[in-house]
């Protein structure tokens, strides 16, 4: 069990280990092939590495000014015709914060994509910032507003209203962090997922029900507008509730519900709906793109299953196999289906032979030490032999050897029972669900008497 502290701080170093069972998930670099690898990786003085502890409880500080960003900037822009002191205020500490990021991201490490090794010379820092997202980062933190005071009484025309608008490419960042988030095991992938198009969802909202206001806010005729039509005076109204209803046309309009209550009134307005409904077909192909794939990775493998034993069945029945056939067939497909996740061969087949080893070994050295036919063998040989092997499960009434047939593997029985009865052809026929190891070559001459 972690600490509330020690779980902050493996986020934030996007590490993750649990020393009682002695593995870790980590972020290290991978070093180029032909490289020295450098266990312990050494930054020059005044040089920060993108995966310290301490920076990435920076990123997450900045995060949370990026949300505040997202959602103040088309606020301002719509419904504040000038900027109150505190908001002003508070602006402009945020603005701050990101401009002592800029200054910081001279002095951060980055890896170089062709070598995947940490750079950390200054000049190259500096240079790689420059000729990158410098621009966009300067101009989003630039103090359009307070320069505007000097202007304006308020401090909150149009144009500089419009420049304000930059902060939003702040938002970058939160991509950057569901990508994060997304790839880390700590956080289950479904829910991740449903977050990230919850939050698109709600940007997508308040940015179309703030700029919506603004056209009617900005229009000549109050009578004319969608909320004039229904509120004659409404910018005596409260703030909230003028906020509120603006959201209420822009999540009917999204949803395409349309009660018809809000419409557009004049030409701006309906232009504005056509781009936004064009907008909406985007989004919700996206959506819905989304989720259907994260349904059908959720229920992928039962509709494998399902289509497998469709087509067994049918194979048998088009080819008039015998009944006994058949249901042996159709049982070890769904039983093959049932232990899957017990087995999860897929995963131990994309592990390095050294570790599929030792696996083997954990399980099936103690099962073959205390068979009668290997009892005096050499644990070289044993160990050997378990890492051929490989669990598999029989239903009852299925044949596991036939007489005549090409014997290639030594099958031990674990759990369950065999019965040898000799029919046309022989074949031994299992009277319970039986839990088999298989796969060792063929090395005595064995037969079930």
């Amino acid at each position: 069990m972690f600490s509330c502290t020690n779980y902050f701080q493996h986020f934030c170093s996007n590490g993750f280990q649990l020393e009682s069972k002695g593995y870790s998930l980590h972020d290290d670099l991978l070093p180029s092939l032909g490289a020295t690898i450098n266990h312990r990786i050494k930054l020059r003085k005044h040089i920060v590495s993108p995966y310290d502890p301490h920076y990435r409880l920076w990123e997450m500080f900045l995060m949370v000014l990026v949300l505040y960003s997202s959602w103040i900037c088309p606020f301002e822009f719509a419904f504040l015709h000038y900027l109150p002191t505190t908001m002003f205020l508070v602006d402009n500490i945020v603005n701050s914060f990101f401009a002592i990021d800029i200054a910081l991201t001279f002095f951060v490490a980055f890896v170089d994509p062709k070598s995947y090794l940490l750079v950390d010379e200054p000049k190259r820092i500096a240079v790689r910032y420059l000729s990158t997202w410098f621009i966009f980062d300067a101009c989003s933190t630039f103090p359009f507003q307070t320069i505007s005071f000097f202007f304006s009484r308020h401090g909150n025309s149009l144009g500089f209203k419009l420049l304000s608008m930059l902060r939003l490419w702040r938002l970058h960042r939160v991509g950057s962090l569901f990508a994060r988030l997304e790839k880390d095991i700590r956080f289950n992938y479904f829910w991740t997922r449903c977050a990230k198009l919850f939050s698109v969802t709600l940007l997508a909202v308040h940015f179309s029900g703030c700029f919506y206001y603004m056209i009617a806010d900005r229009y000549p005729d109050p009578k004319r507008t969608w909320i004039g039509a229904v509120i004659p005076n409404f910018r005596e109204d409260n703030l909230w509730i003028r906020y509120v209803t603006a959201i209420y046309w822009s999540i009917t309009t999204l949803t395409t519900t349309g009660y018809g209550d809000l419409h557009a009134e004049n030409t701006g307005e309906m232009l504005f709906d056509i781009f936004y409904m064009f907008f909406n077909l985007a989004l919700t192909a996206y959506l819905i793109g989304n989720m259907t794939n994260l349904v059908v990775h959720g229920t992928s493998r039962t509709k494998t299953f399902r289509d497998t034993f469709q087509a067994a069945s049918e194979f048998a029945s088009r080819n008039k196999l015998p009944r006994h056939v058949e249901e042996q067939m159709l049982s070890h497909i769904c039983l093959r289906f049932k232990t899957e996740e017990l087995k999860q061969q897929e995963t131990l087949d994309g592990l390095p032979k050294a570790i599929r080893s030792s696996i083997a070994e954990c399980l099936f050295y103690p099962i073959v030490e205390k068979v009668y036919l290997f009892q005096g063998a050499s644990f070289n040989l044993i160990f050997q032999l378990v890492t051929e092997m490989q669990a598999d499960y029989f239903p009852p009434k299925e044949d596991v050897i036939l007489q005549n047939e090409a014997l290639t593997d030594l099958y031990i029985i674990v759990s369950g029972a065999v019965v040898s009865t000799t029919l046309s052809p022989l074949h031994c026929i299992l009277k319970s669900v039986t839990y088999l190891l298989a796969g060792i070559p063929t090395i005595y001459d064995c037969s079930f008497g």
